[in-house]
């Protein structure tokens, strides 16, 4: 999720009140441009479509830093996120995972993903040093899902870990972006990814606003935007989305096959959807 040379320069260090220094995460453009393509195939496989809310806010233009802050609906909140990478054109983009992922498939490590321990201090405040800087410098996004586990889409409060409102005080410029994810099953035989942005956030609006009020701030900015897609969601109806990743319809094999014959003989287009796309739209 960044755009980084091929072999990247040294990275920049600061001390930030930390006896070790603190590096930019290690991305290789190369490296993840391959891996996004191996998700692209993958989501496309797996999902009828990912869908952005076309009533969601838009994504933000200009070039100040983005903390993207998001709820955890389940595994696949890493592929969706590196789908919706693509409407950041020309960031740089890191990802915060949980450190027991970053152990288990260290190649993430070359991709702008570090890695986060959620059961102590010491990872806590690395999380810090490390998201902060990143976010010091135009042009850069955060991808956080700041629940910190997963949890069902319906599930109120949010209970957002209070890092994201110490990363956000900590901050002298830039956005924090709320998204909100879901994943649902309408009238084909794989699911919806479902996505809407919610209004950004300037975090210059409030000098001086405690981590506290941040984590509150963001979480309520974070649940609107959820409560909104959950509505939308529950209409079934793709014409309020825009189609971002068209996956896989039908069922596949000798039963498509039987119905792509019938369509032939009957002088018929073959449409694999269970349903065609009007038919799902509103009247």
């Amino acid at each position: 999720m960044t755009t980084r040379s091929s072999t990247p320069a040294s990275p920049p260090e600061i001390s930030n009140n930390s006896r070790q220094p603190v590096r930019l995460p290690t991305r290789y453009e190369w490296l993840f441009n391959g891996f996004r393509r191996y998700v692209l195939r993958f989501v496309r496989k797996n999902f009828h479509a990912v869908r952005l809310s076309k009533a969601g806010a838009p994504i933000p233009t200009g070039d100040a830093p983005i903390l993207i802050v998001l709820n955890h609906p389940g595994w696949w909140d890493p592929m969706i996120c590196t789908v919706l990478s693509q409407c950041f054109p020309g960031r740089e983009q890191f990802a915060a995972i949980n450190a027991v992922a970053v152990k288990k498939y260290p190649f993430f490590t070359k991709m702008g993903f570090f890695g986060v321990d959620t059961q102590t201090l010491r990872g806590a405040a690395e999380f810090l040093r490390t998201a902060t800087m990143i976010l010091s410098a135009p042009r850069r996004v955060a991808w956080v899902t700041a629940q910190g586990r997963f949890s069902d889409v319906r599930v109120r409060p949010l209970e957002l870990r209070s890092g994201v409102g110490h990363l956000a005080a900590r901050l002298e410029s830039g956005l924090v972006l709320p998204i909100a994810l879901e994943y649902a099953f309408w009238n084909e035989r794989t699911p919806e990814a479902l996505v809407r942005v919610g209004p950004a956030i300037d975090v210059t609006e409030a000098p001086g606003r405690s981590a506290k009020d941040w984590t509150a701030r963001i979480e309520a900015a974070l649940t609107e935007t959820l409560d909104a897609l959950n509505a939308e969601t529950m209409t079934r109806d793709p014409e309020r989305f825009a189609t971002l990743l068209d996956g896989k319809t039908g069922i596949g094999g000798p039963y498509d096959a039987l119905r792509r014959v019938v369509a032939w003989a009957r002088g018929r287009r073959f449409e694999a959807a269970h349903e065609t796309p009007a038919a799902g739209a509103k009247s």
